[in-house]
């Protein structure tokens, strides 16, 4: 396929099926949702075990994507899609949750490791490297008595829901920020803002 003018990857992450669609961990899916209705963007091709469309934002042209496969195999399908439309790994934005981050923190990183995310590690290991850029939603860290695979597979909290489009909301603007003005400007207008539940 013949390369096209700065076409940009935004990936999504989140696990494939309805009793996942409402969790911590599908944070990144439901920024994407956010974007691609934003954007007119119908995200309803399959291909390389993930959905995806393309479109326009403010001018810039991209794909964005959800893989299909579960979290920790996130990795290939986004590769696919980026050797696919020949976008190379700093043209790449990754969404997804991070319980290192307190809830309703975004924080965007121009690149790096995977901070112990496993839809992250499987992406730098299907590029062989994490020259991408991430927006991070933060969801929080779970108490003691619970584990984090167990927290991150559960619904949002009742109180963090009454705050959760809000933050969608936040983060789709943060994406459009990066496409458009770049990761920098996006770290400077989003990394020190919070939405809290008491807020």
């Amino acid at each position: 396929m013949m390369a096209q003018a700065r076409l940009r990857l935004v990936a999504g992450l989140g696990n494939p099926g309805r009793m996942y669609s409402q969790t911590r961990h599908n944070a990144g899916f439901m920024v994407l949702d956010k974007v691609a209705e934003a954007f007119s963007v119908a995200v309803l091709k399959r291909k390389f075990n993930a959905l995806f469309g393309t479109g326009s934002i403010d001018g810039v042209k991209v794909v964005l994507a959800k893989p299909m496969n579960f979290m920790n195999r996130s990795g290939p399908p986004v590769q696919q899609i980026a050797g696919y439309f020949q976008i190379p790994c700093e043209d790449i934005l990754v969404i997804h949750d991070d319980i290192d981050l307190e809830f309703g923190r975004l924080k965007i990183k121009e690149k790096g490791g995977d901070g112990g995310h496993k839809g992250v590690r499987s992406i730098i290991d299907a590029f062989g490297g994490g020259d991408f850029a991430r927006l991070r939603i933060g969801v929080g860290r779970p108490d003691a008595e619970n584990g984090a695979a167990d927290y991150v597979l559960d619904d949002f909290a009742f109180e963090e829901k009454k705050v959760l489009s809000r933050i969608i909301a936040s983060a789709r603007d943060a994406v459009v920020t990066i496409l458009c003005k770049g990761t920098k400007e996006g770290m400077n207008r989003f990394n020190n803002k919070k939405i809290s539940i008491s807020s």
